[in-house]
């Protein structure tokens, strides 16, 4: 067996894709292999996830990381040393205790899920293996499920300064037949979308994770041009290709009551649950993340009963890839899928506790980057490793988004005929 012990945790300063500085982490271990990782940084965030450690201060107006940094030089580096990498639980349960808060204010969120995630790549490295392979165990000798892509082609929200309130306009192809395939589909829709746009005059750039910047009259005209794009692109919308949405409702939303800026009107909690299945109703639309505030659990348990089985409904700032707010939530019938982000947990032995915990209460699971990302490709290791139905990483352009799409392809074809992919059963309408 490698000697897979930490010898070495390097930290440095790197940028994500808004020009921020974010903590870039190194592990080395006894034989010489090594594993980096890069923490993102998300714009819309649950207020119970995993806190990043800024410096404050004037300098990239407050968002320095040279304290999270100075964290891992001098307190997380000595901690672990001599650690078993291999051993996941062991050295996130040793950054836990060093932390010591429920969020990881102290030391940083960033700091926490760089070098948890450097602790992954690092043993892998040293077992000769790609990361997915060691994280699947026994499972990598077997038919490996590819996840199915979730795809901006619209940004909103916070992503595209609150031009329309929804944040994520998005496409899925339950009707392709592989990982590739979906893509194809994909650029097709996205190119297609982008000359509606340029047709209207109405294309105007892109947003923070690369969708075209929305500029629509109202959020429903967002999702009938994007049912439109669908069409252009020759597919039929809804079983072939369908609509997700990312509603990011507590951006807008607070104590059952939601603001819309675009409808220029005030929502009540069950009003608003109405509105939502109104679009699930009217649209091709098979999925909605967030579709009320993380504040409103009652709210997210009507918009659920709503839906019913027409679409999936997702939290992401509701759950905060937490074990047991999924598991509140599945016992309150609150969602029925659940966003896993590994920066909102802060180590990646409770992002797969929340993972578990969702598919062990029946829930689809998504595996997700974050609006602020970089070349940094572990999520899709983790998606593809711990066999997730879908993989979310923005849009269909700028770099730190394709680098991903691009990793799972190279999987994908590394798997060659024990590679499988089953998009038509995850959503309700399709399966």
């Amino acid at each position: 067996m490698p000697d897979t012990s930490i010898r070495r945790v390097h930290a440095r300063r790197v940028w994500d894709s808004r020009g921020r500085p974010t903590v870039e982490v190194e592990i080395t271990t006894g034989n010489g292999a090594m594993g980096r990782a890069i923490a993102p940084a998300g714009a819309s965030m649950g207020s119970g996830e995993a806190v990043d450690r800024r410096d404050g201060g004037s300098a990239f107006g407050g968002l320095d990381v040279q304290d999270a940094l100075r964290a891992i030089r001098t307190e997380i580096a000595p901690a672990v040393a001599g650690m078993d990498a291999a051993d996941q639980a062991g050295v996130d349960g040793r950054l836990i205790q060093l932390d010591g808060t429920p969020n990881k204010s102290r030391l940083g969120g960033n700091a926490t899920i760089a070098v948890s995630m450097a602790a992954a790549h690092a043993t892998a490295a040293a077992h000769d293996m790609p990361l997915w392979r060691w994280l699947a165990g026994s499972a990598a000798d077997g038919p490996v499920v590819m996840p199915l892509p979730e795809i901006q082609i619209f940004g909103g929200g916070a992503h595209a300064d609150a031009r329309v309130d929804l944040q994520d306009f998005m496409v899925v192809c339950p009707g392709a037949a592989s990982f590739a395939q979906a893509l194809d589909w994909t650029a097709e829709v996205y190119r297609a979308a982008g000359a509606l746009m340029a047709a209207d005059g109405r294309r105007q750039g892109v947003a923070d994770e690369g969708g075209w910047w929305p500029v629509f009259a109202d959020n429903e005209e967002a999702i009938a041009t994007l049912a439109r794009a669908i069409e252009k692109a020759g597919f039929q919308p809804g079983e072939e290709v369908a609509i997700a949405l990312d509603v990011a409702a507590s951006q807008f939303g607070r104590d059952g009551a939601y603001r819309l800026r675009l409808d220029e009107r005030d929502y009540g909690r069950d009003e608003w649950a109405e509105r939502v299945a109104g679009w699930v109703d009217r649209h091709p639309i098979v999925s909605v993340e967030d579709p009320m505030g993380e504040d409103d659990p009652a709210g997210m348990a009507a918009v659920t009963a709503a839906i019913g089985d027409r679409a999936l409904v997702v939290g992401d700032d509701f759950l905060v890839t937490s074990a047991q707010r999924i598991q509140t939530a599945a016992a309150d019938r609150a969602c029925n899928a659940a966003l896993i982000k590994p920066n909102q947990a802060g180590t990646l032995t409770e992002t797969k506790a929340a993972f578990d915990a969702a598919r062990a209460a029946g829930m689809r699971t998504i595996v997700s980057a974050r609006s602020g990302e970089t070349e940094d490709v572990t999520v899709v290791h983790l998606a593809v490793g711990w066999q997730a139905d879908q993989l979310k990483v923005g849009s269909f352009a700028r770099s730190e988004r394709m680098a991903k799409w691009n990793e799972a392809l190279r999987i994908e074809e590394a798997l060659g005929e024990r590679a499988r992919f089953r998009a038509a059963r995850i959503f309700p309408r399709t399966g």
